[in-house]
């Protein structure tokens, strides 16, 4: 869109949800508008207020915004990384794309890769921003803006950042009662749509409560979508179901089996952006609820790293203080790690080898208890695939805190949840179910998942926000029924390894053949498929 004198163009990809709210500012100043789109409320703001735009937006985006009277192009990312962007700087020039795809097939960027990619990849399952698998691009970080100028400037600024607050205090009731509010405006202005808000019900607790409070602020006709599987201990519809009924939402549900996943594994390839172990649910359900004729979703993404999902809240906090303990003894504890990262037969204990050989910081026992292959493993592997490569300068990848050394002045359990949202939820989860629900033209909202939500409830001492089986979401939100609030949690996952064994077998034979060892697990021999599959398109 161009502004009315054509002097400023944006291009923009996600939504603004409190757009209506600064139109209404903006008129009031004087400015005019010809039409309703929250895209031209961006180009508005950024005439009066420039780069500082962005702290007013409450929303997912990622847009880019060329003004020609001061030669420059912004790109601005939202805070907590919900829509991606890519770019690259080459021959004094600037290209973006919301995909990096795109910058790969119009030839803006070499096809060689970044070997410190590589084993941050083999190291977690997917690509840390800012970097990329192609050495010439780069992701945009959450809460950053870029200003490219004609003359070759480039400024880089974070205006947002992740942050937990320390020494405040609150009752348990006062804390319940401040998340009950926060979630009621997130869902609020995540329904704020042109065309009808459907959910993807998982059968969990975050998806069930964004049900329940969609009937509280008076949503009616509300669709719900679910996918069952053929294994018993991870099939979630029933419970689903149940929950649906007692809503009374439109429920869909359809059952994924092996031979029907391995029929849209082709679709689901040529819709990868980069490599990452997840996207195939999202991909499945997203394609299932635009056959039903949705346009717009809510997801519960976002629940398990704001308010303790994961195992990891209770268990890296150990590694920690384990780690620690035996840092005491530093010399020891580099030779037991080199030991067991060199000879035990488990990959757990292989990465807890690794841990033993750095600083025993939160960060450090977060990504060995989130990983895939240990340091030595995912820097060995990446040699093997880099086209020319350092040792040495792979492993100096390996101490890159990825931004998050001020989690160690954090409550231990709020810097589990900074990782959680920073290293996991951004890196992998929200780009997969980007690119995934795109694939399909289905626009993925996610209100846990809201700048404004988490500056509220981030307040909330971690001893009252993040207690175990997410007991603050159930105190704030008691009409979760007690079907879902008292299972066990299986979380929306696929029995990957059962179909690997028994459907896609043959897939991974080129994999066991070029790596030869009984020490790989699933989601390893995983991880190095779904990179082979990415290389080979080109």
């Amino acid at each position: 869109m161009l502004s009315a004198d054509e002097s400023v163009a944006i291009s923009f990809n996600g939504e603004i949800y409190n757009f209506k709210e600064l139109r209404g500012e903006l008129e009031a100043a004087g400015y005019e508008f010809k039409t309703g789109t929250d895209t031209e409320v961006l180009l508005r703001l950024y005439e009066r207020d420039g780069t500082a735009m962005v702290q007013r937006l409450r929303g997912m985006f990622a847009f880019a915004i060329w003004d020609e009277v001061r030669g420059t192009c912004l790109l601005a990312r939202d805070p907590l990384g919900i829509k991606p962007l890519y770019y690259t700087l080459k021959d004094g020039g600037l290209a973006f794309a919301s995909e990096l795809r795109a910058l790969r097939s119009a030839g803006l960027v070499s096809h060689e890769l970044d070997e410190g990619a590589l084993v941050k990849y083999f190291k977690k399952g997917s690509v840390s921003e800012p970097l990329t698998l192609l050495r010439d691009a780069r992701c945009l970080e959450a809460g950053h803006t870029l200003e490219w100028s004609v003359d070759g400037r480039v400024e880089m600024r974070r205006y947002w950042n992740i942050e937990f607050p320390q020494g405040n205090d609150c009752s348990a009731s006062e804390a319940a009662a401040t998340v009950r509010e926060a979630l009621l405006d997130s869902v609020r202005a995540h329904f704020v749509s042109d065309v009808p808000v459907g959910v993807f019900l998982s059968g969990g607790i975050d998806s069930t409560l964004l049900v329940a409070l969609a009937r509280e602020i008076g949503q009616k006709d509300l669709a719900t979508f679910s996918i069952g599987v053929d294994d018993q201990s991870l099939d979630e519809s029933s419970v689903a179901a149940r929950t649906a009924r007692h809503f009374d939402t439109d429920h869909h549900e359809m059952l994924l089996t092996g031979e029907r996943a391995q029929q849209q594994f082709g679709s689901f390839l040529e819709c990868m952006d980069q490599p990452s172990i997840d996207g195939l649910n999202t991909f499945v359900v997203s394609s299932f609820a635009r056959e039903q004729g949705m346009k717009v979703v809510l997801s519960g993404l976002g629940g398990d790293e704001m308010f303790a999902g994961y195992a990891s809240f209770d268990q890296v906090p150990r590694m920690a203080r384990g780690g620690k303990l035996l840092g005491l003894a530093p010399e020891l504890a580099r030779w037991l790690g080199r030991i067991m990262e060199a000879r035990c037969s488990s990959s757990k204990l292989r990465r807890l080898g690794s841990f033993f050989q750095q600083d025993p910081t939160v960060v450090n026992a977060y990504k060995a208890f989130r990983g895939i292959f240990s340091d030595a493993e995912a820097v060995a592997l990446a040699a093997s695939y880099a086209q020319d490569h350092s040792p040495g300068a792979m492993s100096a990848m390996l101490s890159n805190a990825d931004g998050l050394a001020a989690t160690e002045q954090m409550d231990v359990r709020d810097a589990v949840s900074a990782c959680e949202l920073s290293l996991y939820m951004r890196n992998q989860l929200l780009k997969d179910s980007d690119v995934m629900s795109m694939a399909h033209g289905l626009e993925l909202r996610v209100p846990f998942v809201d700048r404004v939500l988490f500056e509220k409830v981030a307040q909330i001492p971690a001893a009252l926000r993040l207690r175990q089986g997410k007991r603050m979401l159930l105190d704030a939100v008691p009409e979760v029924p007690e079907w879902v609030a008292n299972q066990v949690k299986r979380g929306f996952v696929f029995p990957f390894e059962n179909w690997l064994e028994a459907n896609w077998g043959k897939s991974l034979r080129d994999v066991d053949a070029r790596l030869p060892s009984k020490r790989l697990t699933w989601y390893q021999r995983w991880s190095i498929f779904m990179l082979d599959q990415w290389l080979s398109k080109g």
